[in-house]
């Protein structure tokens, strides 16, 4: 990481992620139209599901607003498939919320603190954003809140300290393909690992 960091923040920060990959911007102005734009997207050419389309945007709708509530800036969601089989996944960056994140915190510090849930925390380096917090864990299904999603879920958090601004930046990547979360958790890690200044 450039040595220019440790006096001045940096301006933005940018990611690369996968083609097909969705991004939702979670300020209100925008949000609705690419709420609109991604249920389009999906259900092209399927003309006999009005009613699942109008749940899957009031579901994007919650799950926008409660992301931006919580300090979300971005909200990714895979459109990639397999044959007939969805990729589901999605990746939110945020910022924590006021008071949530120790300010003038070590990496090994938030790891600490972290250690008291119930995940696997490991301390990593992210090639360009230089060291991090990795959080991995595994929740049981919720089909209430996921459309019927009767497998667990997969999330692996990353909390990256940004250089010079005593603040962090957060990546929650999450999946309930359980069957392929291992190959899920790889793509992850190699879009975690594409995250740099600028």
């Amino acid at each position: 990481m450039s040595d220019f960091w440790k006096d001045e923040p940096p301006e933005d920060y940018n990611l690369v992620v996968p083609d097909g990959w969705f991004k939702l911007p979670l300020d209100p102005e925008g949000r609705d139209r690419s709420i609109i734009a991604l249920a389009e997207q999906q259900f092209r050419g399927i003309d006999n599901a009005p009613h699942l389309k109008e749940q899957v945007m009031r579901e994007l709708q919650k799950t926008a607003k409660d992301a931006y509530r919580a300090g979300g800036i971005e909200l990714y969601f895979s459109t990639l498939t397999i044959g007939s089989l969805p990729l589901s996944s999605s990746l939110l960056v945020s910022f924590p919320t006021p008071g949530s994140m120790p300010s003038s915190a070590s990496v090994r510090t938030v790891a600490e603190m972290l250690q008291r849930s119930n995940a696997d925390i490991t301390l990593v380096t992210l090639t360009a954003a230089g060291k991090a917090v990795r959080e991995f864990r595994t929740e049981a299904a919720s089909p209430g809140t996921q459309l019927g999603n009767e497998l667990p879920t997969t999330t692996v958090k990353y909390y990256v300290p940004i250089p010079a601004a005593g603040e962090w930046l957060i990546m929650s990547f999450s999946t309930p393909l359980d069957p392929l979360a291992k190959q899920m958790v790889g793509l992850f890690d190699a879009v975690a690992d594409t995250l740099h200044w600028s």
